[in-house]
């Protein structure tokens, strides 16, 4: 994602799926032509968008398989302008490469525009990776060092899906949220951390929950630019801002300075300040009261998975992570909050829905094309509206398609939109 790319300005489309030797064959590696990632050397077009696919550990490399099948039909069919490439990341990097970033990676990640990530493993237990090659490696060390600091969760509730949701059909119909949450600071990063042995003994863990004012500033100013543009779309364009500035100096000061970048740019967003736990319960009273959520990295983990219950699986919920905007665009990841699901690896049976709706997002961000992420969204609510449903959204005992054949679905789909 280097700072010399420009936005492409012609229709010209290529995909080019690149992949390690060891990568998991597929129905979707079929249908690409595949080639080595050494073969050819890291240069882009400017007349395309580069985007890199890095599908991971676990379900990864099975969902975003089906996201290389609609991104291929939108440059076949809507003439966009996208080369795909792959490389392997997590465990599956250092069993095919022998090093959880080799040079390689980071040169692809460097020169992408954006990246479409799938799941990860967790690097804990695996012993016969060092230390330092397991930080190098994870996955918020590339959201660091890509400065992502904003993490877009939307929430939407789906009208074929109402009934997958535990919540009541008339708390959950029509609710549409964004949660916008700080994604390079607070208690994940803050130094010092760890875990200490006591002269007594006794063991003392320790994480540090820190903030600084332009941290805090420019993510207040993400939320309130995202509602100016939801209310140009007719929707309601207000924010809330959580944190617990009842009994932590640093919710105390974000409270403080999201007020005063309102006060100071935003006078004409509606602000309301709310507290982390208070938000928790209000998401399940009564969620469309919420329109843009602005947290912390924190809050903002637990509070989106909470909200992923509206939508009625964790496997519908996608999201977009980007940096500030500079004369070339931004940095982008894009990628399915849910994990990497081990138990169900391999197994043909894990949701491609949340990957293939942050390729949507993808497609609104970062190609600027709200219209085809529309269209791409609308299919996904037609699939589930006609009973599609993998096993993740079935009743118990109900038939659930595969997940390919759910990507199926969504290629039908578009093909009749």
């Amino acid at each position: 994602m280097s700072a010399g790319h420009a936005r492409p300005a012609a229709r010209h489309a290529s995909l080019l799926i690149f992949a390690g030797s060891r990568a998991r064959r597929s129905r979707s590696d079929r249908r690409v032509p595949r080639t080595s990632a050494r073969s050819r050397p890291v240069t882009s077009s400017a007349n395309t968008y580069r985007l890199l696919i890095l599908p991971g550990d676990g379900i990864g490399p099975e969902v975003m398989g089906e996201v290389g099948r609609v991104a291929a039909w939108f440059r076949d069919k809507r003439h966009l302008p996208i080369e795909l490439r792959q490389r392997h990341f997590g465990l599956a990097s250092w069993q095919a490469y022998g090093s959880l970033m080799p040079d390689e990676t980071w040169a692809e990640i460097e020169a992408a525009h954006a990246i479409l990530f799938g799941a990860m493993d967790s690097l804990d237990q695996a012993t016969k990776i060092p230390p330092g090659e397991r930080r190098k490696g994870s996955l918020l060390r590339l959201r660091k060092s890509l400065d992502t600091f904003a993490n877009l969760r939307p929430i939407r509730a789906i009208p074929g899906l109402l009934d997958a949701s535990t919540l009541k059909r008339e708390v959950v119909e029509g609710v549409d949220l964004v949660f916008v949450r700080e994604l390079t600071g607070g208690v994940y990063f803050g130094e010092p951390r760890g875990v200490e042995t006591l002269p007594d003994g006794r063991e003392r863990g320790v994480n540090t929950h820190v903030y600084t004012s332009d941290e805090v500033e420019r993510v207040a100013r993400f939320a309130f630019d995202l509602a100016r543009r939801r209310r140009a779309e007719g929707k309601p364009g207000r924010v809330h801002s959580v944190d617990k500035g009842n009994v932590m100096e640093a919710g105390a000061m974000w409270r403080r300075i999201v007020q005063r970048v309102h006060d100071a740019e935003y006078g004409d967003v509606e602000l309301h300040h709310m507290l982390a736990d208070n938000c928790a319960m209000q998401l399940i009273r009564w969620p469309k009261q919420f329109d843009v959520i602005v947290t912390d990295n924190l809050f903002g983990d637990l509070l989106s998975d909470c909200g992923a219950m509206i939508t009625g699986s964790l496997g519908m919920l996608p999201s977009a992570s980007l940096s500030a905007r500079g004369s070339h665009g931004r940095r982008a990841l894009y990628e399915p909050i849910h994990g990497s699901a081990p138990d169900i690896a391999g197994k043909g049976v894990a949701n491609p829905l949340a990957a293939i709706l942050s390729f949507a997002m993808c497609l609104r961000e970062t190609l600027e094309l709200p219209a085809e992420a529309e269209r791409l969204e609308r299919a996904v609510d037609v699939v589930l509206g006609d009973g599609a449903r993998t096993a993740d959204l079935a009743v118990r005992g109900a038939a659930s398609l595969s997940t390919i054949a759910m990507g199926d679905a969504v290629l039908n789909a578009l093909g009749r939109a």
